[in-house]
């Protein structure tokens, strides 16, 4: 396998912001007038990584790397229910904070995962075959595009999961929309910054991978040189 500069970089990135998610989706908030998870500040993000991944290093790197950050994710909420359960002791006054916080952390964590994995799974499927497709022009088609496709499974799956019989069901959909919208957005708002970065990476890295004969079993963790 190749040795890559900026790969463990963009890995330990893309694990920091899944694991911030993990343990602030609950918290419910408003901006611009919409009620949305807190996480559309932040969540954007981990897209914009695995678009840049994706289109640097191709779709099976890519793919490992979201099973690394989804290992990473369920051991941490493993610890997560440690800290609630385990009784506190003498003099610690703070364990109701924790239990509130950490409490709601397995639908959370749960909704999560099965959110992120098939979001992931699809926003680099998109990417890397419409790379192909296009030749590798079009950059701005093929990030919107893939994230278009990629949020809107994740955001549907994760409010579904997470936060129905938290939410109304009129303010949960209505949430799901604006979710995804303002998510979007960021990634239409970033496509400057990430035909920067692609560009600088390529250049940096020597590589611009063509998923020609990738296989794209999301199960899978093998990668090809």
């Amino acid at each position: 396998m190749k040795h890559y500069k900026l790969f463990g970089l963009l890995t330990a990135l893309n694990i920091t912001f899944q694991l911030v998610s993990d343990v602030t989706a609950g918290k419910i908030v408003e901006l611009f007038g919409l009620v949305v998870s807190v996480t559309v500040l932040y969540f954007p993000v981990v897209y914009i990584i695995s678009d840049v991944m994706t289109e640097v290093y191709g779709y099976a790197r890519a793919r490992r790397v979201l099973w690394i950050t989804m290992l990473c994710s369920v051991l941490a909420g493993l610890m997560y229910q440690l800290v609630v359960y385990l009784p506190p002791g003498p003099g610690f006054d703070a364990n109701e904070a924790y239990t509130r916080v950490f409490g709601i952390v397995p639908r959370v964590l749960l909704g999560g995962w099965i959110a992120v994995f098939v979001g992931d799974i699809l926003n680099n499927y998109v990417l890397a075959k419409m790379k192909v497709w296009s030749k590798g022009r079009y950059l701005w088609m093929r990030t919107i595009g893939s994230t278009i496709v990629g949020q809107g499974a994740n955001t549907v799956l994760f409010y579904w999961i997470a936060l129905s019989g938290i939410l109304p069901p009129s303010v949960l959909w209505v949430s799901v929309f604006s979710a995804w919208l303002l998510k979007t957005s960021v990634e239409v708002i970033f496509t400057p910054v990430t035909y920067y970065v692609v560009a600088k990476i390529k250049k940096l890295e020597g590589e611009d991978y063509y998923d020609i004969r990738t296989d794209f079993n999301p199960l899978s963790v093998k990668v090809a040189d």
